[in-house]
C-alpha cells in the first residue's frame, strides 16, 4: 500500500510539473483526441508534445510490457494513473485502432520480430492503423472476403476493395484479411496480413454520411505489396486471427459507446438539460417519464461500467476476449442510441433543427449525433450476428 501512495506521489507531481497547461481542463472536449501518425490532425498545438511526453514514460499504453514501450504498470498502478489525469482532466494521449485493436492481436499472435517492430511504433503514435475486413460483398458474412492475396515468392500481390474503413485516409498502415485458397471451405482459406498503405495502388475514397461527417472510407488495392513476414499467424489460418480481433474490436466499441468516463458529469448534462427544457415542478423535473428513464440510463451505464472493467482486468491477467464479447458490443451500442433518443426527448421540438437560425449550435450537433449512432448496432457486427453468435458459441444452442 505504501509503494501506491508513493507512486501516486510521484504521478502527481510530474503530471502536474509536467503536463501541458493548454490541455488541463481539456478531458471532455471531444476535438482532444489525438489519433497519431504522420497524417492526423493536431487536435491543440500541445497535443504531439503531450503524447512523447507521456509515450517516454510508457504511458500511451500503460499496462503493455515495457519492452515494447509499454509503461509495464500493474493494474493498482494504471488505476492511479487513471484518476490523476482525471483529476486534472487531462485527454488521453493517444488513442486509436494500433491500441484498442491491432496491438493486442499482435501481443497475443506475433512473432517476436512483428513485436519488436510493430509495438514500439504504436506506443509511440509513430504508425495510425486502419482496419480491412468489410467489402461490398462481404459484410455480415465476413468470411466471404474476395480481396486476393497472390504468393510471389517473398510476398503477395493484393488486389481487391475494402469499405467501410474507418480513418482509411489518415492511417498509415492497414491490417486487413484476404483470400489466399479458393478452393477450401471460405473460412479456411483467408490470411491476416499487415500492409503499409503508402505505395502506388492504393486508393483511398470517403463515404459521405447523412450525418454530413465522413470517417468512413472506400479502399481499393490495385496490385499492392505486402511482404510474408507480415503475416499474422499462418497463411489460410488468419480467420482464428481474424475473429480474436474482433473480440477486441467488440469491447473497443462498446467502451466507446456504452461506457460514462464520468457518470457524475454525464448525470450533471443530463439534469442541467433536462431543467433547461422541461422545468421544475415541486423540485423535481416536471416530466416523471423523462425521470424515470434518466435514472435508468445512469445504473445501467454504471453497471455497464463495471463489467467492462472486470473484463479488461481478465485480460490483463492474460485471458484474451472469445465469443462473449459480443454481448458487450450489443448492449454497449444500443445504450448509446438509448442515451441520445432521451437527449431528443428531452430537447422535443428544439431536437428537429439541422441547419440554419432558430436552433442553438449544441442542438444542431445533438441532433447529428443521434443520426450518427444509428449505425453504432450495425458497425463492427450487427446486433442480428451477435445474437447469433452468442447464441452458438456462448448458450451452445442449436443450429437447427
Amino acid at each position: 500500500m505504501k509503494e501506491l501512495e508513493e507512486f501516486r506521489k510521484s504521478v502527481r507531481s510530474w503530471l502536474e510539473e509536467s503536463a501541458p497547461e493548454s490541455l488541463k481542463g481539456k478531458a471532455s472536449d471531444p476535438k482532444a483526441i489525438y489519433w497519431g501518425g504522420k497524417k492526423s490532425p493536431l487536435p491543440f498545438p500541445d497535443s504531439k508534445f503531450w503524447m512523447e511526453m507521456m509515450a517516454a514514460k510508457g504511458w500511451t499504453v500503460p499496462t503493455w510490457p515495457q519492452e515494447y514501450g509499454g509503461g509495464g504498470l500493474s493494474k493498482a498502478e494504471n488505476k492511479i494513473l487513471t484518476e490523476e489525469l482525471e483529476r486534472l482532466e487531462l485527454p488521453r494521449p493517444l488513442t486509436g485502432f494500433g491500441i484498442t485493436m491491432i496491438g493486442p492481436t499482435i501481443l497475443q499472435y506475433g512473432t517476436d520480430e512483428q513485436k519488436e517492430y510493430f509495438l514500439p511504433k504504436i506506443c509511440s503514435g509513430e504508425v495510425r492503423w486502419c482496419q480491412g475486413y468489410s467489402e461490398p460483398n462481404a459484410g455480415s458474412d465476413l468470411a466471404n472476403v474476395q480481396t486476393s492475396l497472390t504468393d510471389d515468392g517473398d510476398g503477395y500481390i493484393i488486389s481487391g476493395q475494402k469499405t467501410w474503413t474507418s480513418y482509411g485516409d489518415l492511417s498509415d498502415w492497414i491490417f486487413l484479411i484476404g483470400r489466399t485458397d479458393w478452393e477450401v471451405k471460405k473460412q479456411a482459406g483467408i490470411t491476416f496480413i499487415l500492409m503499409d498503405m503508402d505505395q502506388p495502388g492504393v486508393n483511398v475514397r470517403p463515404i459521405k454520411l447523412i450525418s454530413g461527417e465522413s470517417p468512413f472510407c472506400e479502399v481499393f488495392f490495385d496490385n499492392v505489396r505486402a511482404a510474408k513476414k507480415h503475416i499474422l499467424g499462418e497463411q489460410n489460418k488468419g480467420w482464428g486471427v481474424a475473429k480474436a480481433l474482433l473480440g477486441h474490436e467488440r469491447i473497443m466499441i462498446a467502451d466507446v459507446f456504452g461506457s460514462t468516463k464520468s457518470p457524475a458529469k454525464e448525470a450533471k448534462s443530463l439534469k442541467d438539460n433536462a431543467t433547461l427544457y422541461i422545468g421544475l415542478k415541486d423540485g423535481k423535473l416536471a416530466d416523471s417519464s423523462i425521470r424515470d428513464r434518466m435514472v435508468q440510463i445512469q445504473m445501467d451505464e454504471t453497471c455497464f461500467d463495471l463489467t467492462v472493467q472486470r473484463n479488461f482486468d481478465n485480460m490483463k491477467a492474460g485471458h484474451n476476449p472469445g465469443p462473449e464479447s459480443s454481448m458487450f458490443k450489443i448492449y454497449g451500442t444500443e445504450l448509446n442510441q438509448r442515451r441520445f433518443e432521451l437527449f431528443l426527448s428531452i430537447l422535443g421540438p428544439e431536437s428537429l433543427g439541422w441547419e440554419g437560425d432558430g436552433f442553438l449550435k449544441d442542438e444542431l450537433q445533438l441532433t447529428r449525433n443521434w443520426l450518427r449512432s444509428r449505425g453504432n448496432t450495425i458497425e463492427g457486427g450487427t446486433s442480428e450476428i451477435q445474437l447469433n453468435i452468442i447464441a452458438k458459441a456462448v448458450l451452445g444452442l442449436p443450429t437447427k
